[in-house]
């Protein structure tokens, strides 16, 4: 389910969330930063910057914050596991026409990049994934999620979409007993959504 909202990070940095991230888990602060997540959004204005409501830009610190969190609880198991994915959203195509010629295969059901667009942000992510030896899908929807996990003998997987989806995803690599890493969108929509190249190269 994505956010009733829509939002564009690209001019707050990552290490932000990061960092936050650290502390919290540091401090075993996790249950209880509610109040105080609300006290970094208006000191870093990032409800200005964002345009977004105090509750939405909270919604999204607590989210980003949490997947942070996440990621640093299950980096270990990650590193030892040998067959990964990696799964990119189609929404963050350069086209979202024919001009894109990537691929679709209603068996799996995934996009696969065909590179036609070098300045496109599922060409870059997707070879950097074949790079590391990932097998690499773009998807429609989180709904492929499952399937691919359930037929592909995964250990692991590295995730990029919205928060939301990240949550669902989560859920079903738990169920798989399977460690994930997830980047999660730093700009929303339908269509020429974006995401850190370099936290997903870190992460991969």
């Amino acid at each position: 389910m994505p956010y009733k909202f829509t939002f564009d990070l690209t001019k707050i940095s990552n290490n932000f969330f990061i960092e936050v991230a650290k502390i919290v888990d540091r401090k075993r602060l996790h249950k209880r930063v509610g109040q105080s997540f609300r006290g970094l959004v208006k000191k870093f204005r990032l409800d200005e910057i964002t345009g977004l409501s105090i509750s939405d830009a909270v919604s999204l610190v607590e989210d980003f914050v949490d997947i942070q969190v996440k990621n640093m609880i299950n980096r270990e198991y990650f590193l030892k596991a040998k067959k990964r994915a990696l799964f990119l959203p189609h929404c963050s195509r350069k086209y979202m026409d024919s001009r894109c010629k990537a691929k679709f295969d209603p068996k799996v059901p995934a996009y696969f990049c065909q590179h036609c667009s070098e300045d496109c942000l599922i060409h870059q992510a997707t070879l950097l994934g074949e790079e590391r030896g990932y097998d690499v899908y773009v998807l429609p929807g989180g709904s492929c999620v499952s399937k691919i996990l359930e037929n592909g003998g995964y250990e692991a997987v590295v995730g990029v979409a919205c928060g939301e989806e990240i949550k669902l995803a989560d859920e079903i690599l738990k169920k798989l007993n399977l460690p994930g890493q997830a980047v999660p969108l730093i700009k929303n929509g339908c269509a020429y959504t974006k995401f850190d190249i370099s936290t997903l190269k870190n992460i991969l």
